[in-house]
């Protein structure tokens, strides 16, 4: 009898030890954690899946391509040029050397019109904003500039594409603001009145109304590779621009910034990603022809070298085109697209 009694408490005990155990781990909520409904954006991570709208935005966020072509003239060491001057020279038979080159840039940009052929994308400008005529100077020994020439490189062609565009991708630059560093793009397909080509059909919001730590997404093509990411948004002094924690890479300029208002999906559109804080660094470097092998580490470098001005990124800061300026832009430069064929009505509240 006492030994079915203590088999009795030690049961008891047991269960007592387990249901101790039940209570101090996680709790298990039935319900969906829903957030405050206060017509704010949201600072906190997203509290359901949201993956199939995010995955529909992503279809319309491209990576566009631009390359800039020049023809260099180098002047004489000896020459006494001004920038005036050069309108009335010859070039090819002034210049003592003639050369050729090329610029690129890549980023990422996001369709906001497809319509009767008709496509329109949306940019920062500095993508495809490449100078006509670029200018060197002849410098002192004391390493400060003249005001006599050296070289003068002057455009022949810009081409920009899209990769995944019908036929070769190319677009037209339709309007660009290079101050506020927004640019609209676009292209009419003459094969097809109707493109099947998904649009940016979210909302604009309001840049002004974030704060400090409010939750965004970022969408871009950081080197060619299509990505999303997270951040945190710290109101800028400026209030055309705020910043993010994002890390940037070449190729990330003019990603979207999507914030979310009382919840998924209520996504809307905040910014484009411009740029972040960079510094110039000039590093020697050997001058390498193609077909050049690898130099031996083992051995002296005594080849040509040159000298290469190098922009070096400060990750982790990240500046964005507010969502007023975006409206703005949009806004003054609809009478202009309408000329066009182009009937824009996309992110204008």
């Amino acid at each position: 009898m006492n030994e079915l009694k203590t088999n009795f408490i030690w049961v008891i005990v047991f269960l007592l030890a387990i249901h101790a155990f039940i209570s101090c781990s996680t709790p298990f909520y039935n319900g969906v954690y829903s957030p405050v409904k206060d017509g704010k954006y949201d600072s906190e991570f997203p509290y359901r899946n949201a993956s199939k709208e995010l995955e529909e935005i992503s279809n319309t966020i491209k990576l566009i391509n631009s390359i800039a072509f020049y023809v260099g003239y180098i002047m004489d060491d000896s020459s006494k040029y001004v920038r005036s001057d050069i309108k009335n020279l010859n070039l090819p038979k002034t210049a003592v050397e003639q050369i050729n080159f090329n610029r690129t840039a890549a980023g990422t940009a996001t369709i906001i019109y497809s319509d009767q052929g008709r496509l329109a994308i949306l940019t920062v400008a500095h993508i495809v904003n490449f100078p006509d005529t670029i200018y060197s100077y002849f410098i002192k020994p004391d390493g400060t500039p003249t005001n006599y020439v050296e070289s003068v490189s002057i455009k022949t062609k810009q081409t920009n594409y899209v990769p995944d565009f019908p036929a070769s991708g190319q677009v037209d630059i339709l309007e660009i603001d290079v101050q506020n560093d927004l640019a609209i793009l676009g292209k009419r397909f003459e094969f097809g009145s109707n493109l099947a080509i998904p649009v940016f059909n979210y909302k604009l919001g309001k840049s002004e109304e974030l704060e400090w730590g409010t939750f965004v997404y970022v969408f871009g093509y950081p080197f060619n590779y299509k990505m999303i990411s997270e951040g945190i948004v710290s109101p800028a002094r400026d209030p055309q621009s705020f910043l993010i924690n994002t890390v940037f890479n070449r190729g990330s300029s003019g990603g979207i910034v999507l914030a979310v208002r009382d919840g998924v999906p209520n996504f809307e559109l905040v910014g484009l990603v411009k740029s972040v804080p960079a510094e110039y660094e000039y590093n020697i470097r050997p001058f390498v022809k193609e077909h050049n092998m690898d130099f031996n580490p083992l051995l002296p470098y005594k080849g040509e070298v040159y000298a290469e001005k190098e922009q070096v990124l400060r990750y982790g800061i990240t500046k964005v085109i507010g969502a007023e300026t975006i409206e703005k832009f949009i806004k003054s430069r609809k009478s202009s697209l309408y000329n066009k064929g182009y009937f824009i009505t996309a992110l204008t509240n």
